[in-house]
Order: C-alpha cells, then structure tokens, then sequence
C-alpha cells in the first residue's frame, strides 16, 4: 500500500524519526538490505544493544519500521507504506560519509557470513 497523502501529525512522527542520526543510519541500512536483525545493526553501527533497541522501538512507534520473527531472531524492514518517502529523502543524503561506510561494513559482514556458511557446508568432517 502506497501513500499518496499524509496528515500533518504522521508527517511530524516521520519527521521527529529522522531527528537522530543512529535512526537516519538504521533506516538507511533497512532501505539498502531490506530486513536486518538487531544483532546484525549492532554490528553494523557498533551501538550496543540498548542503544540499538531503543531506537528501533521508537522507529516501529513512528510507523515507519515493522518486525518479522523468525526462532529466536527478530528481523526489522521498513514499512511499505513510507518506502517511497524514506527512498526521497535518501536522494539527498546517499553519499553522506557515514551511511556509505555503514554499508561498506554490512557488504564485509555479509561476504564473511557466506564465506562461514560455504565452509560449514562443504566441510567433509560434518556428519
């Protein structure tokens, strides 16, 4: 679902979630990766995950964040309904320092990811 138009207060609760930088960052790396776990933001950011938490909690508040669960792992995306809006507003900032190397540190965690996958699937001592 697309929207077309919002009301003053939604666009304040957007406005208000792109206030801090770690929430600007965490939507940033979910508008590039889809979904990410909080273990995998933490990461990523280098917050703890206090910090991480906390954020999360007030993005999925302001509309803009939902979570999927998964066994143990919870997964956050951005909602499809602001796509669009979060998408204009990365236009301007998508060659910012910090978003860029965040995104540079998920590429390496996500390539070493693999790489431990592979090894643990073609192990030939693995029963």
């Amino acid at each position: 679902m697309r929207l077309k138009n919002i009301s003053l207060s939604y666009g304040m609760r957007i406005f208000k979630a792109l206030s801090e930088e770690p929430r600007v960052r965490i939507l940033h790396l979910l508008q590039q990766n889809k979904e990410l776990s909080i273990s995998d933001l933490e990461h990523i950011l280098d917050f703890t995950q206090t910090k991480t938490s906390r954020h999360l909690v007030y993005l999925k508040n302001s509309g803009l964040v939902g979570s999927r669960r998964v066994d143990q792992w919870i997964f956050y995306y951005i909602l499809e309904e602001v796509q669009e809006i979060i998408q204009q507003v990365f236009k301007f900032i998508q060659k910012d320092a910090n978003l860029i190397k965040d995104q540079e540190v998920y590429q390496i965690l996500h390539s070493n990811r693999e790489l431990a996958i592979n090894k643990i699937q073609n192990n030939p001592y693995r029963k």
